[in-house]
């Protein structure tokens, strides 16, 4: 079955719809283009449509490693109702930080490849959406000498650089809990909640995990 095409034409009306929609009830003060899409990485990224946000809040969409942009890309695919392997076909981007990330992951799934082949241990990337993983296999597909791999479900699906001969896949590295002394967690006596927190702390690579790993992507890892 042929896979959909986005445009301007059908749906950037729809897009523009739910974004204002967004932005009305959040009070954030951005501006956006909804424009056919264009990147200097067509290896990597490839989408019919990009979304560019401008104006005096869109510093708000970068913090955190672009988390709110990440989750405002998310909720837009899910209100046009995209399946999971079309949420490549449409992107998010400000002030070229896309571009820019495209790049750096690129250059770490390099810098892991060599890692890994001068200590033949597995090198663990932080949890990341299936765009980023993506990314990282790509940049290493030409290797020989090393492979990636995605292990862990859910919140913590992570990229593995193992050696390419490796045939048990450690298992994906898990954030540590907070502890009861640390500060902001909760002590006793305080009856106020815990306070908010915040996205996925990424953690050292070159880390060797247990036996026995979750299976291997099929196809296109993610």
């Amino acid at each position: 079955m042929p896979q959909k095409k986005y445009t301007v034409a059908e749906d950037g009306p729809r897009i523009e719809k739910f974004l204002k929609h967004v932005f009305g009830l959040a009070g954030f003060k951005l501006d956006f283009t909804v424009a056919e899409g264009e990147t200097p990485h067509p290896d990597f990224e490839n989408p019919d449509l990009m979304i560019r946000f401008t104006g005096p809040d869109v510093d708000l969409l970068l913090e955190n490693k672009t988390e709110l942009l990440l989750a405002l890309e998310h909720l837009t695919m899910e209100a046009l109702g995209m399946a999971g392997e079309e949420h490549s076909r449409i992107c998010f981007d400000a002030n070229d930080r896309r571009i820019l990330r495209i790049e750096e992951l690129r250059m770490s799934a390099l810098a892991a490849a060599d890692r890994v082949k001068k200590s033949h241990a597995p090198f663990h990337f932080s949890p990341m959406n299936s765009r980023e993983r993506r990314i990282l296999h790509l940049a290493l597909r030409g290797e020989t000498d090393v492979r990636s791999e995605s292990v862990g479900e859910g919140p913590i699906r992570q990229v593995v650089v193992v050696p390419f001969d490796l045939k048990v896949l450690p298992e994906p590295i898990r954030p540590p809990r907070p502890r009861p002394e640390d500060d902001g967690g909760m002590r006793r006596g305080d009856r106020r909640g815990p306070p908010g927190r915040g996205g996925p702390r990424g953690y050292g690579g070159g880390h060797g995990g247990g036996h026995g790993g979750p299976g291997r992507d099929r196809g296109p890892r993610r």
